[in-house]
């Protein structure tokens, strides 16, 4: 169903409603320095697509991944990510608080949206390792595992120094630990946890189509090269310079 929308279609309609839930996010949010504290590295990914759809354009799956996740960014931006009001919105629809039903006691959408940044952008990651790294094999399901976790590593770091560089109120409605001294690691676990939950999909998918899968996985984990690297290679390279 995918394949028969035309990618700038696509695109136009997924960027069009996103500026829209943008506006709608930053209107009344409800810590507006946190708003745009959160929105900072949207306004740098987003352009950054943009500007490189003509070298690099994802496919139809990945633009659509891309989008539920920003999605989910902005509403934690609006009510910041420690108080999304899911609670309120399953007592009104269902009438019962999520967290009761599931005997929980903080607010987790912190944990849904870390979870769903390695289940939603694993995918994406994975078409730029394929296509511009050209990597293959195992390569091909562990380095977008290893970039979604050295990601989400790097994102708690930058969080904190956020939380320190401006503290008060706007530093601890951004961390948003909610009293966790674990917050950061379970947040790195679940991202890890989520990316490799789509690599498993994705590579049961094409263990299920791929005919030459199992031969590509085992040549990808084959030396290429027997000669080690290091002081030898320094050696040759030296070698090298002085012709």
């Amino acid at each position: 169903m995918l394949r028969r929308i035309p990618p700038l279609r696509l695109l136009a309609v997924l960027g069009g409603l996103f500026a829209a839930l943008v506006i709608w996010s930053g209107i009344g949010a409800h810590y507006p320095h946190d708003w745009w504290l959160e929105n900072v590295l949207v306004a740098v990914f987003v352009p950054l697509l943009v500007v490189t759809y003509r070298w690099l354009p994802f496919s139809r799956l990945s633009y659509l991944l891309i989008f539920f996740f920003l999605c989910l960014h902005e509403l934690g931006a609006h009510w910041t990510y420690a108080e999304v009001p899911y609670d309120e919105w399953t007592q009104a629809w269902f009438g019962t608080p999520l967290n009761r039903a599931l005997g929980l006691e903080r607010n987790h959408f912190d944990r849904l949206v870390h979870f769903l940044y390695g289940l939603l952008l694993a995918y994406p990651i994975r078409e730029v390792f394929l296509r511009v790294g050209q990597v293959r094999g195992f390569w091909g399901y562990f380095l977008p595992l290893d970039l979604t976790m050295s990601t989400s590593m790097i994102f708690e770091l930058f969080e904190w120094g956020a939380a320190e560089l401006f503290g008060g109120d706007l530093g601890v409605a951004y961390l948003g630990t909610q009293g966790d001294v674990w917050d950061a690691h379970k947040d790195m676990a679940l991202a890890s946890l989520g990316a490799l939950i789509a690599m498993l999909v994705t590579a049961a998918f094409n263990a299920r189509y791929k005919r030459d899968f199992a031969r590509e996985f085992i040549d990808s984990l084959k030396v290429k090269s027997s000669q080690p690297l290091g002081e030898e290679e320094l050696a040759r390279l030296k070698r090298d310079s002085a012709t």
